[in-house]
C-alpha cells in the first residue's frame, strides 16, 4: 500500500510540474550588432586598429606563419605531412573565421569573403563520411579519438559551430553551416543517453550547440547540449585533467552537478563557457536551478574573486582560481580570454532580469580586462593581464596557443550586440553608452536610435529616439554602478524625480520622430580601496575614472620618483589630454605634497617605452 501511495505522490508531482508553464527564461534579447553602427571615436578607432591590423594578423599567422590552415589541408589529402602545432589549434582557425565573418557584416569585403570560401572547401574535404572534423586525430589515428575528454574534440567542434553560424548569419551561404550541422549530427548519434558518456574538459560546446539550434531549428542539438550540462559532476570524466593530482574534476567544474555550484573553482575560461552554456540552456528549457547556482556563483566571483580591472582568474598554475581573495597584482593571470568570457556570461544573466548589476561587471571587464589584450595599433596581444609589472611584461603578435589574439578577433567586431536590449513588453534598455545609430524593432514599430556621446571620457550622452510612427513604449537608461549623480532631460525638460530601479532609470511615453535625450553622468576621479580582505591590497588605493580604471607607467613620472609616490586623503586629481601616441585619451595628474604623478588608462599601458606599472598605489593615512 505505501509503495502504490508513493508511486502516485510521484506521478502527481511529474503531472504537476508538466503542467506548470517553463520559468527563468530569457525576458530581453540583446540587438545584434549588425543592427548597430558604430560611429564614436572610442570605439570606432578599436574597430579600424581590428579592421586593418588585428584581422591581418590572425589571417597571417593562421595561413603563412604557423601550421594551423595546412593541418586542414592535409587532413583534406592536399598536402603531404603530419599535424603541426597543438592539439586544439583547430580552434584558432575558427575564431578567426568568425572575427571575418563579423567584419564582413560592416565592412564588406570580397577578399575576405574568397578566402573564407577557401577554407571551408579544405574543411568539407578534411570532413569525414559520419561528420567528424579535428585535424590532430585525422593525422594521428582516427583511432585514438574519443580517449582523453581534455583533448578538446568537443571545444574545437564548439568554435566550428560558432563560425559557421556567424558566416551564414554574414552571407546568407550555407557551405559552412552544412559542415557544422553534419558534425553536430554525428556527436548526436554518437553521445547521449544510451550511448556513450562524455564530459567535455574544455567548455564551449555548449553555448554553441544552442546557437546551431537557434539558426538551424534542430531541436535535437539543444538536447545535447542540455545532456552535456547534465553529465558534470557523477564521475564520468577521465583523461588528462582527471589524472593529474594538482587539478582533478575541479579544474574543469566537474567535481559536482552543475545545478549544484556554489563557488568558483579551476580553469577561468572554462569557467566561463560553462556558466554561458548553462544560461542558454536555461533560457530555453526554463530551468531555475541553473538559474539559481549561477547566481550563487556570480557572487562569489564578482565579491570575492575578482579584480578591479573585471579580471578574473588569479593563478598561472591552474589559469584560474585558488582561495578567495586571493588576489596578487604582479602574479595575476588574468587570461585576456576570461575577461572575454565575463562579458559573455554577464550580457546573459541581464537577459534573465533585466537588473544592471550585470552590466556594470561586463563593461568594467570590457573597458579594462578585454582592451588591455591588444595595443592601440590592433597587431600585438597579451594573454596575461597582471596588474603590476617590473618593466618585462610586453605584448607579443603571437603567441604558440593562441586562444587570446583569435578571440580578441572575433570579440571586438560584436561589440554592438552589448549597447541595447529589447524585453518583453515592449521595453528599450539603453546597456552601454556609444556614438551610434541603430535601427530597433519594438513591438510592432521599428525605431530609429542614435547616439552621441563621448563616452568614456566624458558622461554627456544625447540620443535621439525616431519611432516610424508614434508609438508608447518604455525606454531604460542604465545609470552605471560607478555613478553617484546624474542628471537627465527629454526634449530639454529636466525629470527632476526619477526612480532608479535595477540600475535603469524608466522614461515612459508617446515617442515621436526628433525627441531628445539628455543624459549626464558625473565622472569625478575616485580613490578605490579593496575589501580589507585582499591582503595583496592592504594600504593601497587605485584611481578610477567613470568605467576606466587608471594605472601608473614608469616613463610618465618624474625621475628617481617611482617608489616614493604616495596617494593620501589630500591627494588633488586634474584630467588632461594625453598626447602623442595615447592623443584621444585623457589622462590623470595627481598631487601629493607638491610631489606630481600621472595615471593613464589601464588598457593603455605598454603601449610606448617599457617600464615599470601598477594599478595599485600606497596610501598614507
Amino acid at each position: 500500500m505505501k509503495t502504490i501511495l508513493k508511486n502516485a505522490i510521484l506521478v502527481l508531482m511529474v503531472i504537476i510540474f508538466s503542467c506548470q508553464k517553463p520559468v527563468q527564461k530569457y525576458t530581453a534579447r540583446q540587438v545584434p550588432f549588425n543592427q548597430v553602427k558604430i560611429t564614436d571615436q572610442f570605439w570606432g578607432s578599436r574597430l579600424e586598429a581590428h579592421a586593418h591590423a588585428t584581422l591581418a594578423t590572425c589571417i597571417a599567422q593562421t595561413q603563412d606563419s604557423t601550421g594551423r590552415i595546412n593541418n586542414f589541408i592535409k587532413a583534406a589529402g592536399l598536402m603531404e605531412g603530419g599535424h603541426e602545432g597543438i592539439y586544439f589549434d583547430d580552434s584558432d582557425v575558427y575564431k578567426a573565421m568568425e572575427g571575418i565573418s563579423y567584419s564582413l557584416v560592416n565592412n564588406p569585403n570580397p577578399e575576405l569573403d574568397a578566402l573564407l570560401d577557401k577554407w571551408i572547401a579544405y574543411m568539407a574535404k578534411a570532413q569525414q563520411p559520419d561528420g567528424y572534423l579535428n585535424t590532430f586525430y585525422t593525422l594521428n589515428g582516427l583511432d585514438k579519438r574519443w580517449t582523453d575528454m581534455e583533448k578538446h574534440e568537443m571545444y574545437c567542434a564548439g568554435h566550428m559551430m560558432e563560425a559557421a553560424v556567424a558566416h551564414h548569419k554574414a552571407t546568407g551561404k550555407t557551405t559552412f553551416l552544412n559542415i557544422a550541422a553534419k558534425y553536430a549530427d554525428y556527436l548526436c548519434n554518437t553521445f547521449g543517453p544510451g550511448k556513450k558518456d562524455w564530459v567535455p574538459g574544455h567548455e564551449e560546446i555548449e553555448l554553441a550547440l544552442v546557437k546551431l539550434f537557434h539558426e538551424t531549428g534542430q531541436q535535437k542539438y539543444l538536447d545535447l547540449s542540455y545532456w552535456l550540462l547534465e553529465e558534470r559532476g557523477y564521475g564520468h570524466g577521465r583523461g588528462a585533467i582527471w589524472d593529474n593530482k594538482d587539478w582533478g574534476p575541479g579544474y574543469c567544474q566537474d567535481d559536482v552537478p552543475v545545478s549544484d555550484i556554489s563557488e568558483i573553482k579551476g580553469h577561468a575560461v572554462r569557467a566561463m563557457y560553462l556558466f554561458s552554456g548553462m544560461a542558454d540552456v536555461a533560457a530555453e528549457k526554463g530551468l531555475p536551478q541553473y538559474v539559481a547556482a549561477l547566481e550563487r556563483v556570480w557572487d562569489d566571483v564578482v565579491n570575492r574573486n575578482m579584480y578591479i580591472t573585471g579580471g578574473i582568474g588569479s593563478s598561472v598554475s591552474n589559469e584560474g582560481f585558488t582561495e578567495d581573495y586571493d588576489l596578487p597584482n604582479k602574479e595575476a593571470y588574468c587570461e585576456t580570454c576570461a575577461s572575454i568570457g565575463m562579458v559573455l556570461w554577464n550580457g546573459r544573466m541581464n537577459l534573465f532580469s533585466q537588473d544592471a548589476k550585470y552590466i556594470d561587471v561586463m563593461e568594467r571587464s570590457m573597458y579594462n580586462g578585454v582592451l588591455a589584450g591588444v595595443s592601440i595599433e590592433g597587431d600585438r596581444f597579451f594573454y596575461v593581464n597582471p596588474l603590476e609589472s617590473d618593466g618585462n611584461h610586453h605584448r607579443r603578435e603571437w603567441y604558440g596557443c593562441a586562444c587570446c589574439p583569435s578571440n580578441v578577433s572575433r570579440f571586438l567586431p560584436s561589440v554592438g550586440s552589448y549597447i541595447y536590449s529589447i524585453s518583453d513588453d515592449k521595453r528599450l534598455f539603453v546597456n552601454l553608452y556609444v556614438g551610434s545609430a541603430s535601427e530597433i524593432k519594438i513591438g510592432k514599430t521599428t525605431v530609429e536610435v542614435i547616439q552621441q556621446t563621448d563616452y568614456p571620457w566624458d558622461g554627456n550622452v544625447d540620443m535621439e529616439v525616431n519611432p516610424e510612427k508614434e508609438s508608447n513604449f518604455a525606454v531604460n537608461l542604465r545609470i552605471p554602478g560607478w555613478c553617484k549623480k546624474f542628471t537627465l532631460k527629454v526634449n530639454r525638460e529636466s525629470l527632476k524625480e526619477v526612480d532608479v530601479d535595477k540600475g535603469y532609470v524608466t522614461i515612459t511615453k508617446k515617442w515621436k520622430k526628433g525627441d531628445k535625450i539628455t543624459l549626464n553622468l558625473d565622472m569625478p576621479v575616485e580613490m578605490v580601496a579593496a575589501d580589507p580582505k585582499v591582503l595583496a591590497d592592504k594600504g593601497k588605493r587605485a584611481i578610477q575614472r567613470g568605467p576606466l580604471v587608471y594605472c601608473m607607467e614608469e616613463t610618465d613620472q618624474p625621475e628617481n620618483s617611482w617608489d616614493n609616490i604616495q596617494l593620501n586623503a589630500n591627494t588633488k586629481f586634474k584630467v588632461k589630454k594625453a598626447t602623442d601616441k595615447l592623443a584621444g585619451m585623457l589622462e590623470i595628474e595627481g598631487e601629493t605634497a607638491g610631489q606630481l604623478f600621472s595615471m593613464i588608462p589601464y588598457f593603455a599601458w605598454d603601449n610606448r617605452e617599457a617600464g615599470k606599472m601598477k594599478v595599485w598605489i600606497n596610501y598614507t593615512e
